[in-house]
């Protein structure tokens, strides 16, 4: 997705090709800053501290942690420790299991001397992936919004409904529940977002109506309780949530 006009994913490799570079997401909507992780504690505090949030991008980010971890030390006892030392961050988060399991199966079996090409290998392709599956949300979704749009006046947006952040910052690219929207944008489609503030921590307001607003499409932040009331005045033409 697109911020100031420029694309970015939500996690990249760096020009070195060894640290890996996210957007921290605590600074938003204020400030876009970006941080560099260098070590696989650099990828655990990234998680733990919800600089990256949304379990697709924890899930990458633990996928190169396991990565960084092989720069220094690949040994057996050391992959081990990266896993339980990223595990430990966010234990109830599916695609950090995926992905730390993931990981682990793929290099234990290797050559300790392998092992750093082989990792970053696979958490570039887990990242690839997931914007793959998020692209294909995006193109099997569009459908429902170009159906909602043909009993619009001609002129008006379809209006969505959304809560929380399923968007492109939760994932590598694209987003979940946020995709057939982007899609739709894309396509040019008129299309207004309701973006439920989501409290408490605020990931509506504070995160999915930034990425909106620079991706440019329509929206507007309301407060939670703000969506029923737009529902009885037939203000939204559908709901599309995480």
């Amino acid at each position: 997705m697109n911020v100031d006009g420029k694309p970015y994913r939500t996690i990249w490799l760096a020009d070195d090709g060894r640290a890996v570079e996210i957007i921290d997401q605590t600074k938003l909507p204020f400030e876009l800053v970006t941080l560099r992780l260098e070590s696989c504690e650099d990828a655990a505090t990234a998680i733990r501290d919800m600089w990256v949030r949304g379990a697709p991008l924890i899930g990458a980010t633990a996928a190169y942690g396991m990565a960084l971890a092989m720069q220094g030390d690949p040994s057996d006892r050391n992959v081990v420790a990266a896993a339980e030392r990223l595990m430990e961050t966010r234990p109830t988060a599916v695609n950090l299991r995926w992905a730390i399991d993931e990981m682990r199966s793929l290099l234990e079996p290797v050559s300790p001397n392998a092992r750093s090409k082989v990792a970053y290998i696979r958490a570039a392709e887990i990242c690839d992936e997931d914007v793959a599956i998020c692209r294909h949300i995006g193109i099997n979704g569009l459908p429902l919004i170009i159906e909602a749009a043909k009993g619009k006046p001609v002129g008006a947006a379809v209006n969505i409904l959304t809560h929380c952040n399923a968007g492109w910052l939760a994932a590598v690219d694209w987003g979940t529940a946020m995709a057939p929207i982007y899609a739709a944008h894309n396509e040019g489609i008129m299309v207004h977002v309701w973006v439920d503030e989501t409290r408490p921590r605020n990931q509506g307001s504070s995160l999915t109506a930034w990425e909106l607003g620079q991706h440019g499409v329509a929206h507007s932040v309301i407060v939670d309780n703000a969506g029923g009331h737009l529902m009885q005045h037939g203000e939204v033409d559908m709901v599309i949530t995480g």
